[in-house]
């Protein structure tokens, strides 16, 4: 998969309001309504990444969840990375 350009990054990236840019990254904390809220939301989350075969990196700190995504194989962002984040900010709602 091609790496996205700078300009295609921030392209992207105004379609996703939350999502910000860390350096090969794309990145997006929310707020779950309880623990157990964030771990249903990480659950769903990881059955719509085995099912693309495309795993973001996920930090739990008690009801907030971050999310952060890479196409490491590729070394940076690829329109993979921005298709499972659309599919992301569907699960969040």
């Amino acid at each position: 998969m091609a790496l996205l350009s700078t300009d295609e990054v921030a392209s992207e990236l105004a379609t996703l309001p939350g999502w910000d840019r860390a350096g090969a990254t794309i990145v997006r904390s929310v707020q779950a309504d309880s623990f157990l809220a964030g771990l249903d939301l990480v659950l769903a989350v990881g059955r719509a990444a085995e099912e693309v075969d495309h795993h973001p990196d996920i930090d739990i700190r008690w009801r907030t969840i971050t999310f952060t995504l890479s196409t490491h194989s590729d070394g940076g962002l690829t329109a993979k990375d921005f298709d499972l984040a659309r599919t992301i900010e569907g699960l969040v709602g």
